[in-house]
């Protein structure tokens, strides 16, 4: 029977947010951002494991974040780069999982995430398909700036998406995948798989599932799930 895990790398250290611990410590609501999506899977009778990927060096980590968690792990073997550590923790999986079983990698700093997302992406997936991702259309108009910071074109919007995670694929799938292009430095697992020739699905994601990178989208992704709490608190 295939089984559907979680991986988590949790190994940045978001410098762009000029905070004082990475931002996945950070807290929101009451409790460390990293913990908000952990707290979704934890609930899913559909995951099975959840694996959590942090440097071997993480003076942050407290096992005390793991507190009431029965399906969660800590792997100590982080990576430089995203890809690095989602390699690397799929390696530490060995025998704990089967190569044909689905992982879902989730950023660890996208603590909107939900139940409905998550069960969109998994339904999504046909026999026919390798995998997927949630993402989002694009809505703005984009721009290409030159290297003095004023407009050079304008770009196209038409069929683009902005993508969001969870990503999921078959674990060795995936593995190979990154294998073969992790010298190149994929920045998610969709482009690892997309260079080893394959064609992931693109599967509607929601607004709230932003990922928090500048200091004020704590305040904005706090506000959207608030505001998701509130509607389903009224229905």
């Amino acid at each position: 029977m295939t089984q559907y895990h979680v991986l988590i790398p949790c190994a940045g250290h978001g410098s762009r947010m000029q905070s004082a611990s990475p931002k996945q410590y950070l807290p929101m609501h009451g409790k460390p951002i990293l913990r908000h999506p952990i707290d979704i899977f934890e609930a899913m009778p559909i995951i099975s494991q959840i694996f959590i990927v942090i440097a071997a060096e993480d003076a942050y980590w407290s096992d005390t974040l793991l507190q009431g968690c029965h399906k969660t792990q800590v792997l100590y073997c982080g990576g430089d780069t995203r890809a690095a550590s989602v390699y690397q923790g799929l390696q530490a999986l060995g025998s704990h999982v089967d190569s044909e079983d689905w992982v879902l990698v989730h950023d660890a700093a996208r603590p909107g995430i939900d139940a409905h997302m998550v069960q969109r992406l998994i339904d999504a997936m046909q026999p026919t398909d390798i995998g997927g991702l949630l993402a989002l259309p694009l809505a703005d108009t984009l721009k290409r700036a030159d290297e003095t910071q004023h407009v050079s074109a304008t770009v196209s919007r038409e069929l683009l998406w902005q993508a969001q995670t969870p990503q999921m694929f078959k674990i060795g799938m995936l593995q190979q995948a990154l294998a073969q292009v992790l010298n190149r430095q994929p920045t998610d697992e969709a482009q690892a798989m997309e260079w080893a020739g394959h064609t992931p699905k693109l599967v509607l994601g929601d607004l709230k599932n932003l990922k928090v990178t500048y200091p004020h989208d704590i305040a904005v992704v706090s506000a959207l799930m608030q505001a998701t709490q509130s509607e389903q608190d009224t229905e």
